[in-house]
């Protein structure tokens, strides 16, 4: 239940930036694309990176990448090989020999699975970023209109404070 109470908070606090319903959005899906694309470990430096190089909102951009977690890193990784797989009008399934895990072993069983896994992470991260956009667009706006910000709250500082 903490994990769920934490994760309603984050998503309100997301709701509450004051920013426009356009570039909340733009990171939030942004960020789904950086959770979907097959970056694996490199998830929080592009995340940093489209917070520094555009300007977007860093905890909406979390929020979206964080659909990647340890609870949904399997299901994805195997829908990704999936539809590259499938796009590759590939049937075989990836085959490990446990017996020899040097890096040279592993190297040359990964590397013929590589390009479906490439392929199904970049289909499935604009698929992702395509359809998490106007719906992240659209309950923004939603919540705005019937939560409309208090116009006593303070604004935050403007970024550019030195």
């Amino acid at each position: 239940m903490a994990i769920l109470s934490a994760l309603q908070s984050l998503i309100k606090r997301v709701f509450q930036q004051h920013e426009s319903p356009q570039r909340m959005a733009l990171a939030f899906a942004i960020g789904v694309f950086i959770a979907f694309s097959p970056t694996y470990g490199l998830h929080t430096i592009l995340v940093l990176f489209c917070t520094w190089a555009f300007g977007l909102n860093f905890l909406a951009l979390m929020v979206g990448a964080s659909l990647n977690n340890p609870w949904t890193l399997v299901p994805i990784l195997i829908a990704t090989y999936w539809v590259g797989a499938h796009l590759l009008s590939r049937s075989d399934s990836p085959a490990f020999d446990w017996q020899d895990l040097s890096f040279g072993a592993i190297y040359e069983q990964v590397m013929p699975y590589a390009l479906p896994f490439f392929l199904g992470g970049l289909v499935l991260s604009l698929l992702g970023a395509a359809l998490t956009y106007p719906l992240a667009h659209y309950f923004l706006n939603k919540h705005r209109r019937l939560h409309p910000p208090d116009p006593l709250e303070p604004l935050p500082p403007p970024q550019d404070v030195r």
